[in-house]
């Protein structure tokens, strides 16, 4: 069969592009931005990507269509789809069909960390010799591509509640039947679908009515958001995560920090001390998401001591605080944080990785809920743990600079904030005063105009000299 995909490098269609290659069929697909890790890893299977969309790109006639979320009515290649009666249907859909029947799904579903904890979780799998079928939003480093089958009844998949498509308003995770649910947390987010929390509360809660009762649902001990979701109905299986002594009354997991950027910590299980997790990863958000990994492998027969085990060897993911480049003492990661709270737990994490050492942030407010403006009001301070903070309004946000102006009268002492409309300018800013030793973080959840190899460059340039 002749699979194309409209949309097929972002990172959930481009998973879907993998499968349906290893399951045989011929895949082709558009996409109006084509950048790495997901080009790259399309390319390397062998799977066509065309620029654009265009009626064209449907010569010859595909079998199939799967149409992405970002499509809408009046693209043309969607308009050609419907008049040329092409059958199609949504990812999510295909996904449950073609691939999830009958299989034991483990779900992380959540504002923030899903794809880390998907991560984590499948390497937890793989190293206990389940051989999971996966699909990560995102490029785990342990593994080559972003999804496959897999040999076994499990499959691993990161549950996103954005909708989905221009013709099923329903959360993607709504398809996918988990038995092992993870719940991270729940905030607001894609303002361009949800009215209000509620109405992702009331998602999240049709998601939990698709658990079975023989299933689990792991989630931390304290989320308002997710307590209001549960209170509407639960009939499985719920297990609590936390650290330290965060609450008072008694969870299933907890973590003991040994180490203040969450570098190491105690897993402790029913009040038992269980192992010491050592890893390369930080940031308190990193040990939530291991302690719910934990919990959800234990599910499905992985003993704690073999999930801490694995996860002390766990790579991570990349664009998940990735270091790309470290010059003459300058380190740059990329980051794919999008929403004021992950901005804030990984600079979080990297400042208690680095003490004093100066800190630069690059932010690129490039989700369709940062350019409306729904987050301004804590987007600045969720920065304040870096040094220097540089906004990319590269989409000519016109509340973008006035807040800025704002904050930086009222808040003289505080951490610099600036403002600049194009890549080419920013790094410019960055290189004219460039400390060594520093931390450079690049945020966005999209490409950020290329600026990766562009600063790196720069500052190879200046270390060369």
């Amino acid at each position: 069969m002749h699979i194309h995909i409209l949309g097929i490098c972002g990172t959930f269609m481009g998973s879907l592009a993998v499968l349906a290659r290893e399951l045989g069929h011929t895949v082709t697909g558009s996409d109006q931005g084509v950048y790495p890790p997901m080009s790259t890893q399309l390319e390397e299977q062998g799977i066509s990507l065309m620029e654009g969309y265009s009626p064209q790109h449907l010569e010859p006639r595909p079998d199939l269509v799967l149409i992405g979320n970002a499509m809408s009515r009046g693209n043309p290649e969607v308009e050609a789809v419907l008049n040329r009666n092409i059958d199609y249907m949504s990812g999510p859909e295909w996904l449950a069909r073609e691939v999830l029947r009958h299989r034991w799904v483990l779900a992380v579903a959540g504002t923030h960390g899903k794809t880390t904890t998907t991560g984590m979780l499948l390497w937890i799998l793989e190293q206990a010799g389940l051989a999971p079928g996966y699909l990560v939003g995102g490029v785990p480093k342990d593994f080559p591509v972003s999804a496959r089958l897999g040999d076994s009844d499990f499959f691993v998949i990161e549950a996103d509640e954005y909708d989905s498509a221009f013709f099923d308003k329903r959360s993607k995770f709504i398809h996918y039947r988990p038995h092992t649910l993870i719940l991270n947390n729940l905030e607001f987010d894609h303002a361009d679908i949800f009215e209000n929390i509620e109405a992702i509360e009331r998602q999240f809660h049709h998601l939990v009515r698709t658990v079975p009762s023989q299933g689990l649902i792991v989630r931390p001990a304290l989320d308002a958001h997710l307590d209001r979701a549960l209170a509407m109905g639960c009939w499985s299986q719920v297990q609590s995560t936390a650290i330290g002594s965060e609450v008072e009354t008694t969870t299933d997991w907890r973590a003991e920090l040994l180490s203040e950027d969450g570098s190491r910590f105690m897993v402790i299980h029913h009040e038992q001390p269980v192992a010491v997790v050592k890893w390369g990863q930080t940031g308190l958000h990193n040990v939530r998401n291991a302690l719910a990994a934990i919990s959800a492998a234990k599910h499905v027969g992985v003993t704690p001591d073999h999930a801490v085990a694995a996860l002390c060897r766990f790579s991570g993911v990349k664009r998940r605080m990735e270091l790309l480049a470290d010059v003459g003492g300058v380190k740059v990661y990329d980051d794919f944080a999008h929403h004021p709270t992950a901005i804030e737990t990984t600079l979080d994490g990297l400042r208690s990785q680095v003490g004093e050492e100066p800190v630069i942030a690059l932010i690129e407010p490039r989700s369709n809920t940062m350019k409306q403006g729904v987050h301004q009001h804590t987007l600045l301070p969720s920065a304040s743990l870096a040094d220097r903070v540089y906004w990319a309004n590269l989409n000519d946000m016109e509340w973008l600079p006035a807040l800025v102006s704002e904050w930086q009268a009222a808040n003289p002492q505080s951490v610099q904030h600036q403002v600049e409309s194009t890549v080419e300018r920013l790094v410019e800013r960055v290189l004219d005063d460039l400390p060594s030793p520093c931390h450079i973080v690049i945020m966005s959840n999209g490409g950020f105009g290329g600026i990766h190899g562009q600063l790196v460059a720069g500052i190879e340039a200046i270390h060369d000299q």
